[in-house]
């Protein structure tokens, strides 16, 4: 009987190179391999008479070797493994290639199953590369429903099957951390049951019964700690602030442009909220341009008025001070001391100023509004009265940013003690709402679902290579009438950043040299430092170049109400909604602006999503089109959201989150500390030592 915390190097034909191997897959116990779940199934199940094989078909043969022979090519240097292989209806030939010891396993007169994808050739139907077992063997890799499972170099998954079928035969005992009346009323298997069949299903009902078990476990887990740190949250305190209804009423009728609807609901909500004295912890999404600022700006306006503080924090530099811009003239008719504290700005709405007199004036509750990057909120600033912290996420999700921001938050100088700020939290990417319901369960949530009536829409047209040069043409033009451009790179793996780089800039290169000669371009991209990245951006902004020919670093943030053209290359190579935030960084002003979707793809699969994008300008819409499409993993971010994949699959199946929250509710009302559930309470620190929750 194994012990599940037994070292996986330790076992019987794991020697250190394999365990090291396994270490890149984040397994190093038995329960870790057990854990290592298939991603997929081939199925070999249905065993075949061979005279009723076809070209094409995925099929499992089982006869007797009649002949099995060797063979070196000189050409290609290539070893080929012959088997002829016969049962009571035909004979079919099986070729491996540089696999020379396949032909001394597979002997004449040795019974053999054989299962894989059939070809055929001049000699005739054949099995290339199939996967075999002698037939006196329990079927693992052939003769059944065959798991095939993430591999990585020196790992194959008849390996990983051949070591997790020597486990199950060895034995372990694994404690369920769902209680049996919960699992019950599911109609969902023990652990251990689930476990045999996720890695040996008998039938394709066994293997999706034992996936919904691990998606209800992983699922009710992510609500669990949700809850938890909703329920954390709650027990701290905040200043109530008042609801100056006149003062923000008359401040709104003054502005030269009408609040939308959305715009209205959100900040009611809001102001709902900062009334309270629990402090606020509430997402405000929107979709590009749907004018999410001015909600933000009230919000601080409502606190300045009431005399507390507010801080602001971007992710960038530009950003902070894309920010300050905007509330300075904002705010021109306020007796408000605007500040903006970054490495490189030190300056309030009064003019300039040094850092250490901004400091001295926020921590003296001077400066009424204080718009940073995040290091607003470390030890080094001390607020007189900070009530308010409003936080402009520029990752998609920021999904290892937020348990950390309001960690900072509860520990900040604010000021105010046994109080701490009201949260909001703004993204630009329009989250479908079951992504919403299972990842943002720890807050409240405003929706910007309008856009402002002056927004023009941008038009955007899907251009072949041939197409290119009229693209070129027009961009010339724009640039004569005083407009700007971008030029987009698709994001690769980090692993080939560095080409992606290589590429940015032989694309500047040429873009400077045959292309645009007469013109001034920038070149923005990843493996750049912060600060010259910042540079870039300014220097943008501020008109030094005409064209800024960039990786996607430029998805969210830099506002160039100047720049009217954005070409995207590859724009097959990205999704739908990172296309949409592209297409997000012009059409901020009050020119016409154009998307321009370059392709090499002719399937009509590309051609259908990137037709989406023409058709549709609403983000939530096309959000919700890229989750049906690429499925919720590729949606978020795998990498970046850390959920197991199980759950990342079953992110869009309303019913298993509305019924794991329900449950987690109730697990948590009767056991807050979940003493009685240990098991539950190991698996919420597993899952908050991998997952960065928002």
């Amino acid at each position: 009987m194994l012990d599940l915390k037994t070292q996986i190097g330790s076992l019987p034909r794991i020697n250190g190179k394999y365990a090291e191997t396994l270490k890149r897959l984040n397994i190093e116990t038995v329960e870790d391999f057990l854990l290592h779940f298939p991603f997929r199934y081939e199925d070999y199940s249905e065993r075949i008479p061979i005279d009723e094989l076809e070209k094409g078909m995925s099929a499992t043969v089982m006869g007797k070797v009649i002949e099995s022979k060797f063979v070196r090519t000189w050409k290609k240097k290539m070893r080929i493994t012959e088997c002829y292989v016969s049962d009571d209806t035909g004979m079919v030939r099986a070729v491996w290639f540089n696999q020379p010891y396949v032909s001394d396993a597979l002997s004449a007169g040795k019974g053999v199953r054989l299962s894989g994808k059939v070809s055929e050739d001049a000699k005739g139907l054949y099995f290339s590369n199939p996967s075999w077992e002698l037939s006196s063997r329990e079927p693992t890799n052939t003769g059944r429903l065959v798991p095939v499972y993430p591999e990585t170099e020196g790992l194959t998954s008849k390996w990983i099957r051949w070591q997790m079928s020597l486990i199950f035969k060895a034995g372990f005992e694994i404690e369920d951390p769902i209680p049996n009346d919960m699992l019950e009323t599911l109609h969902l298997p023990l652990i251990k049951t689930a476990l045999q069949y996720i890695h040996f299903p008998k039938s394709e009902a066994q293997f999706e019964v034992a996936r919904k078990r691990f998606a209800f476990q992983q699922m009710l887990t992510l609500q669990l700690v949700s809850l938890k740190v909703k329920l954390a949250w709650q027990k701290e305190k905040a200043v109530s602030i008042h609801f100056n209804e006149k003062f923000i009423q008359d401040f709104i009728s003054e502005l030269p442009f009408a609040l939308t609807n959305a715009q209205k609901k959100a900040s009611f909500q809001i102001f709902q909220d900062m009334k309270k004295s629990q402090p606020m912890n509430r997402l405000l999404n929107g979709d590009v341009g749907s004018g999410k600022t001015i909600v933000a700006a009230l919000a601080c306006l409502e606190a300045a008025k009431s005399g507390f503080q507010a801080a602001i924090m971007a992710p960038t530099e530009v950003l902070a001070r894309q920010h300050f811009e905007s509330l300075s003239k904002l705010f021109a008719n306020q007796d408000f001391t605007i500040g903006l504290l970054t490495n490189s700005y030190q300056l309030t709405n009064n003019g300039k100023s040094t850092r250490p007199e901004l400091l001295e004036k926020i921590k003296g509750g001077e400066a009424d509004v204080i718009i940073g990057t995040h290091a607003l909120i470390q030890k080094s600033v001390s607020f007189k009265k900070l009530a308010l912290v409003v936080v402009d996420e520029q990752h998609r999700f920021g999904v290892k940013q937020r348990a950390y921001l309001q960690q900072e938050i509860t520990q900040s100088n604010d000021g105010l003690p046994g109080k701490i700020p009201h949260l909001l939290t703004m993204t630009a990417t329009p989250i479908p709402r079951t992504l919403s319901l299972a990842y943002f369960g720890n807050l409240d949530l405003s929706v910007l679902d309008e856009m402002p009536k002056n927004r023009k829409p941008i038009a955007t047209e899907i251009v072949t290579r041939l197409g290119a040069h009229k693209v070129y043409a027009f961009i010339k033009d724009e640039i004569a009438k005083g407009r700007q451009a971008f030029v987009i790179f698709p994001l690769v793996e980090e692993s080939k950043a560095l080409s992606e780089v290589k590429a940015a800039v032989a694309e500047h290169k040429r873009l400077s040299k045959e292309i645009f000669p007469e013109l001034s371009l920038g070149l923005l991209h990843g493996k750049m430092k912060s600060n010259e990245k910042e540079r870039v951006m300014q220097d943008f902004k501020d008109k030094k170049y005409d064209i800024l020919v960039a990786t996607s670093v430029v998805e969210v943030g830099i506002d160039v109400p100047n720049a009217s053209v954005i070409v995207i290359e590859d724009a097959d190579r990205f999704g739908l909604s990172q296309l949409h935030q592209f297409r997000g960084r012009v059409g901020r002003g009050k020119h016409q602006s154009y998307c321009f979707l370059f392709t090499g793809s002719t399937t009509q699969k590309a051609k259908q999503r990137l037709g989406a994008l023409v058709k549709s300008q609403d983000g939530f819409s096309i959000a919700e089109m890229d989750l049906q499409l690429r499925g919720p993993g590729e949606f978020l971010g795998a990498r970046q959201s850390g959920l197991p994949d199980i759950s990342m699959e079953h992110l869009a199946n309303v019913r298993l989150i509305e019924i794991t929250r329900e449950y987690a509710g109730k697990l948590l009302g009767k056991d807050p500390t979940l003493k009685k559930h240990p098991l539950l309470a190991q698996e919420i620190s597993r899952f908050t030592e991998n997952v960065h929750l928002e």
